[in-house]
């Protein structure tokens, strides 16, 4: 099994498969697809239009992770559900915060 995420420099690249227009936005687990890749799944209530559901991505990861929304940026698959996030940051506390939202 993959990991969801990626250290860099100065942070990490976290891959997600987000559902929009769910009834609540939360963060459910790491998931492993068919490929082998792993990713975080999350939900968010916002709708797929103009940005809205990778705005409200950036807010629930940044709130959940401790990190300013500024932190947290999609940077690849703006319109698909499989994103990249690039969240700035000490990856270390970053890695192990994430380890514990998915549990």
């Amino acid at each position: 099994m993959s990991s969801p995420f990626r250290p860099r420099e100065n942070g990490i690249d976290l891959f997600v498969r987000l559902t929009p227009k769910a009834a609540l936005d939360r963060i459910e687990g790491i998931e492993t697809a068919a490929d082998g890749r792993s990713h975080l799944k999350a939900r968010v209530r916002a709708v797929p239009e103009n940005g809205a559901a990778n705005q409200a991505l950036e807010r629930m990861l940044a709130k959940a992770l401790g990190v300013p929304v500024s932190a947290v940026s999609v940077v690849a698959g703006g319109t698909a559900r499989l994103k990249t996030l690039r969240i700035v940051g000490d990856a270390a506390t970053l890695v192990e915060r994430l380890q514990t939202l998915s549990k």
